[in-house]
């Protein structure tokens, strides 16, 4: 039980601090103990508020074209992702899920603090539906959370944009689990006893990231993001 404390904790700190990269560092953690199809469902269900009170609290900086569209192609991938996880083999899903990790930490470290990129209509299309997919599948918005980033004016409207997209995400994928059996009674019983340490992360994150500026915020997010893919990928291979 402890494990699951302690992976709420660092998950929605890390939440908190930059606004995604929390369902990273919790399966990280937990899937060295625990198969996928259990930390997804538990992992949604500690996310959904979280992603609705940063959505809130920036709600004056949402690009509400951009919170649609993104949203749209999430929700279009998320179906066949879930369907995926529900028959998919656990380590070959780890892999998967490790150089995901990967990709996230190498995209964090490219990014400058620079006016928002242009956006492409086909890398935008492919981004989304291989975003909601990798979300379908155990959650992962981090290809989406680069995208958006690269958007984004400032740390603020990313924060705002991205829990927004999450947010209508995660309202379909919580309907997907049910139907398909992934979200259990069980699963609903754990994420009710970690919620507190839940939140407790995610405002203790919200606090420390108004200390530091955003490039070290995004400092502190990569190192772990990096040797856990590593660490994933050597594992299950």
């Amino acid at each position: 039980m402890w494990l699951w404390f302690i992976a709420a904790f660092a998950a929605f700190f890390v939440k908190g601090l930059c606004g995604f990269a929390n369902t990273l560092v919790f399966t990280a953690v937990m899937a060295f103990g625990e198969a996928n199809r259990s930390i997804s469902p538990v992992e949604l269900l500690l996310g959904y508020p979280a992603n609705f009170v940063l959505a809130w609290r920036s709600r004056n900086r949402l690009d509400r074209k951009t919170v649609f569209l993104c949203s749209l192609f999430m929700v279009l991938g998320a179906i066949p992702g879930a369907l995926f996880l529900k028959t998919a083999d656990a380590s070959a899903v780890r892999v998967f899920f490790g150089c995901v990790v990967l990709f996230t930490a190498f995209q964090m470290m490219r990014r400058k603090n620079d006016t928002p990129a242009a956006r492409s209509g086909l890398l935008f299309t492919l981004t989304g539906l291989f975003s909601g997919f990798l979300c379908g599948m155990f959650g992962v918005g981090a290809v989406m959370a680069a995208y958006v980033e690269r958007m984004s004016e400032d740390m603020e409207s990313f924060r705002a944009n991205i829990s927004a997209i999450f947010f209508v995400e995660n309202t379909l994928r919580i309907v997907i689990y049910i139907v398909t059996g992934i979200l259990t009674m069980d699963s609903l019983l754990m994420a009710v006893k970690i919620l507190p340490v839940c939140f407790l992360g995610l405002y203790t994150g919200i606090y420390v990231s108004t200390l530091f500026k955003e490039s070290a915020s995004r400092k502190m997010v990569i190192v772990p993001l990096v040797v856990s893919g590593i660490s994933m990928i050597a594992m299950n291979i």
